[in-house]
């Protein structure tokens, strides 16, 4: 069992989407260009200039010495999330900065190669039917097979910071940055926070620029709110229960077992007896009650 230490550990973990693309503004865009070429609008450029000074402001709240923070980027490797990321960075100096690594595990879903536009949108209706989570896009993968890539991503993750390689200074804090896909990083929440495919289904996409913040508690877990308000949350798609766990993890204990989080055992089964003792009566009743054959 891998044992996390907190003082090694980055203070937040942020998934941000990329800047509007001429993809999202045009959807004939990929069939001419391939998705990984697809760059960014103006209006994208401008996005990501602007996220960056919002992130600035957030990785800056200390609390403390305001000299002390820094950030280590993740990227994928598409255009539009690389260009985004050199537009956020006009806002960092590069001492704030301690390293940058392209990430291939965290692209975006794979659609397919060149895309015909009217055969896409034959597609995307069937996968409203069929299911966002599990309809897998011919050539291209589903959204489990992304789940598949970002879990193994996230094992990457947690030994590079075990092992110190982004923080090698506890006195700072350090702030790890995802610069990803919508999708993407829905799932990285899913996998995360041990999200259920029916949770996942009624999540809403990150706006371009957007990010979630997901910072470290005093109890040494993660958790979304507390940076972001509970309105927040709820319009991202997050039930009363999800949102109720986040605020637990807020001050949880990092292994604690969320007891009254009903998808981690309610959710599976109609009903449970209290104690074995309760098991065995039910089964007596029920035996009492049969009928021989």
């Amino acid at each position: 069992m891998q044992v996390h230490h907190k003082a090694s550990m980055p203070k937040r973990i942020i998934l941000m989407r990329h800047g509007e693309s001429q993809g999202n503004c045009d959807d004939a865009a990929y069939t001419t260009t391939p998705d990984y070429k697809i760059p960014l609008t103006q209006q994208g450029v401008d996005q990501a200039r602007l996220a960056g000074a919002r992130l600035r402001q957030v990785v800056s709240d200390t609390g403390s010495d305001p000299r002390s923070w820094r950030v280590y980027f993740y990227v994928s490797p598409y255009e539009r999330t690389r260009s985004t990321l050199r537009e956020i960075g006009r806002s960092f100096s590069k001492n704030r900065i301690i390293g940058v690594r392209e990430e291939c595990r965290i692209r975006e879903q794979d659609f397919g190669n060149f895309q015909v536009e009217e055969r896409m949108k034959v597609i995307k209706q069937t996968r409203e039917r069929f299911g966002r989570f599990f309809y897998r896009f011919p050539e291209g993968e589903s959204a489990a097979d992304v789940y598949d890539r970002v879990s193994s991503f996230l094992e990457s993750l947690w030994r590079d910071i075990d092992m110190r390689r982004l923080h090698q200074d506890p006195s700072q804090d350090l702030n790890l940055i995802i610069l990803s896909h919508g999708l993407t990083s829905r799932v990285f929440l899913m996998k995360w926070f041990k999200w259920t495919v029916e949770q996942f289904e009624f999540l809403n996409n990150f706006g371009n620029c957007e990010f979630r913040v997901m910072q470290l508690g005093h109890g040494g877990d993660y958790s979304l709110a507390i940076h972001h308000t509970e309105e927040e949350l709820s319009e991202w798609g997050l039930s009363p229960e999800m949102i109720a766990d986040q605020k637990w993890r807020a001050s949880a204990k990092r292994g604690d077992w969320n007891e009254k989080c009903p998808w981690y055992l309610d959710a599976f089964f109609d009903r449970l007896a209290d104690s074995d003792d309760s098991v065995a009566d039910s089964d007596d009743s029920f035996a009492d009650s049969g009928e021989c054959s």
